[in-house]
């Protein structure tokens, strides 16, 4: 291999990030069809954002609606996005728009024609700040419909794909590769673990937590995380150091910790996954190093779980989100999860039930002032719920304090 293919290889395996789409103050809306209304992938995105970037500035917003194409979209975009008025946004449509059925040309057109109409509208009300979504994958054995079959259907769902990688570079918007990233992990899961194991969910379509993860996952590249949650070095002989975001003292193996930057909590289902994607790898990296080891291994001690490591993993560095299965952080994390999943499932019901019908009042709104007035009040006590529960969730970001323990083993 020359030089130059060596040279390109290794960039083909670097991980796709985008620049970064969170300014800030960022307000991020979470955008797409019944697979966003789950409200799994969009609860990581919000999560990780709060918890593992240490940014208190991000708020995020879900407007997921099932049985959604981008042409429903585009019709209640303007209105129902003016209660959290977002200045980054995520898309994810195409599963529906693809009808289920094999890939045609006029599929084609008509979801770049309304995709085209999604992200002029995202830009007119003034969001800066896109990045789009490709609709995700099915699953190769759950997957039954009368009008493809699962390779039928992936094969559509690429092409759309395609679609929304076209209209990105030419809308300049940050691109967002789910299906890929979740076709790719689907196969090399069911070829070490066996076809039965769902990564697109046992309907075939929606996935469960394992399978949002990949989604989120593609959604976090796309908004341009770096990943790095933090960095602990221990030195043997000296004194602990941390990176931004860990306040760390101690010496001689250990570091006292107080983290504001919270690794991601991985579920028992979501870290069935990772050994088949590069979650930890690319967005969950919480780096152990030792220093002064001056024997073959070393025992590692994190909160009340303890793993033995070589000289030279230590000195290279460990993912500790990724080698321990229990941290502590867990427990903190879950309180953050239940917050936001209450804050989530509060703006389904504030959307679908209430905002979204404001449009069919709009020559009433126009004609009485008193009805207007109403309405306003309406949206006003509802946008102050979304806020409460908002402020309860960022109310959970606090600093963990924990300790790192290294013994040398003789």
């Amino acid at each position: 291999m020359n030089i130059r293919t060596l040279f390109a290889s290794l960039l083909l395996a670097l991980p796709a990030f985008a620049e970064s789409q969170l300014p800030q103050n960022a307000r991020v809306a979470i955008i797409g069809d019944s697979i966003t209304e789950q409200k799994l992938y969009s609860r990581f995105i919000e999560t990780y954002l709060l918890a593992c970037t240490g940014r208190k500035d991000i708020t995020c917003f879900q407007f997921g609606w099932g049985g959604e194409t981008a042409a429903g979209f585009s019709t209640r975009l303007e209105n129902d996005l003016s209660v959290f008025q977002p200045t980054v946004a995520t898309t994810c449509y195409g599963m529906n728009d693809g009808r289920y059925v094999p890939y045609a040309e006029n599929i084609g057109a008509d979801y770049e024609k309304w995709m085209r109409v999604v992200l002029t509208g995202l830009k007119k009300v003034g969001i800066t700040n896109i990045v789009a979504g490709s609709p995700g994958a099915v699953d190769t054995k759950y997957f039954v419909k009368a009008g493809a079959t699962a390779d039928q259907y992936n094969d559509n769902l690429a092409h759309l794909r395609d679609i929304d990688r076209k209209l990105a570079t030419e809308f300049h918007t940050a691109f967002a590769n789910v299906h890929d990233e979740m076709i790719t992990a689907m196969a090399a899961a069911k070829a070490k673990v066996g076809e039965a194991y769902d990564v697109c969910g046992r309907d075939g379509v929606h996935p469960g937590p394992n399978g949002h993860l990949l989604m989120a996952a593609a959604f976090l590249k796309g908004l341009g995380v770096d990943g790095n949650i933090g960095e602990i070095t221990v030195d043997m002989n000296g004194a602990s150091q941390g990176s931004s975001g860990h306040a760390v003292s101690g010496s001689k193996g250990v570091a006292e910790v107080e983290s504001s930057q919270w690794p991601f909590f991985l579920e028992p289902e979501m870290r069935k996954i990772t050994p088949f994607c590069k979650f930890n790898e690319e967005l969950n990296r919480y780096t152990l190093r030792v220093k002064n080891l001056n024997t073959a291994k070393a025992k590692v001690t994190w909160g009340a779980e303890s793993k033995e490591f070589s000289k030279e993993e230590l000195a290279a560095g460990i993912n500790l989100a990724a080698a321990f299965e229990k941290t502590p952080f867990d427990n903190a994390f879950v309180q953050l999860v239940i917050a936001v999943n209450a804050k989530q499932a509060y703006e389904t019901s504030m959307i679908k039930g209430m905002i979204t019908n404001f449009r069919l009042f709009s020559n009433d709104v126009k004609n009485d002032a008193e009805f207007a007035a109403a309405l306003s009040t309406l949206k006003e006590k509802m946008v102050a719920k979304q806020k409460k529960l908002d402020a309860e969730a960022h109310a959970k970001l606090v600093p963990v304090k924990h300790t790192i323990k290294v013994e040398a083993i003789q």
